[in-house]
C-alpha cells in the first residue's frame, strides 16, 4: 500500500480538523458526552467532569487505522484503534462528560483521520445518553484496513512514533479492558501475536518526534 507523503498528511490533518469544527453536534449544550476506545479508556489528557465505563451497540473495534503522528511515521505507520459497524456487536470503552471547549484540543489530538459521529451511549448500569466518538472510517487517507491478526501484530511490533511505540498502546488497551472486566476477542489476539516478535518491540526513541514536525510525544492521541 503506497503511503501518503508527509505534506499530503499534513494537508490531511487540517482538513480533519476543520471538518470537526464545522460540525454542529453540541446543540446548545454545555456539557457533552464523550465515549473512548482506544487510550481514553485509561488516560485523559483533558479536563472533565465525570467518567464512566460505557458501551456503544452496532461497532466492533478493529486495529485498521493507520498512525502517522503518534505511533508510527508517514514512511512507517503504526496500527491504532478505530471501530468499524457490525450488526450485533457491542463495543466497551470509557465515557467522559466535558464541555464543548475541550473538542479544540480533542479535534487536534485526533487529526490523523478521525472525525466525529453523534452515538447513543449505554452505561454499565444500563443507563443511555446521547454523545459524540471520533471514527476514522475507510474514506481517510490514513486507514490501513483489515489485515490477519498476526500481521497486524508484527506490524505493531516494529512501529514507533512520537508518542511511543505502538506496542505501548496496544498492551495498555488490552491491560484496561480486563481491568474493566471487558473483553475483546482481536485485542487479545494481537497482545497474544506481539509475544512472538519481543526481540523487534521498539523501545521510545530520544529524536522520535523530529520524524514528524507538529507531532509531540505529549500529544496522547487516538481515541
Amino acid at each position: 500500500m503506497t503511503q501518503p507523503d508527509q505534506h499530503a498528511l499534513s494537508a490531511i490533518d487540517a482538513a480533519t480538523i476543520a471538518i470537526n469544527q464545522r460540525m454542529n453536534t453540541f446543540d446548545g449544550h454545555d456539557q457533552v458526552w464523550l465515549f473512548g476506545y482506544g487510550s481514553l479508556i485509561y488516560k485523559a489528557d483533558f479536563p472533565y467532569i465525570e467518567r464512566r465505563p460505557a458501551s456503544i451497540a452496532g461497532w466492533t473495534r478493529r486495529f485498521w487505522q493507520g498512525s502517522h503522528d503518534h505511533r508510527g511515521t508517514p514512511m512507517a505507520p503504526g496500527r491504532v484503534a478505530t471501530i468499524v459497524p457490525q450488526a450485533g456487536a457491542v463495543c466497551d470503552g470509557m465515557a467522559y462528560l466535558i464541555t464543548p471547549e475541550v473538542f479544540a484540543h480533542l479535534d487536534h489530538r485526533e487529526k490523523n483521520g478521525y472525525l466525529r459521529l453523534a452515538t447513543d451511549i449505554t452505561f454499565d448500569d444500563g443507563s443511555k445518553v446521547e454523545g459524540l466518538v471520533y471514527i476514522a472510517n475507510e474514506e481517510n487517507a490514513a486507514f490501513l484496513g483489515a489485515a490477519p491478526e498476526l500481521d497486524i501484530a508484527r506490524q505493531i511490533a516494529r512501529s514507533n512514533g512520537p508518542s511511543g511505540p505502538n506496542s505501548e498502546y496496544l498492551l495498555h488497551l488490552a491491560s484496561a479492558l480486563r481491568e474493566l472486566g471487558k473483553s475483546d476477542p482481536h485485542v487479545f489476539a494481537i497482545e497474544h501475536h506481539l509475544a512472538q516478535f519481543q526481540d523487534q518491540l521498539q523501545a521510545p526513541a530520544q529524536d522520535s518526534a523530529a520524524a514528524y514536525p507538529g507531532s509531540s510525544s505529549a500529544d496522547a492521541g487516538l481515541i
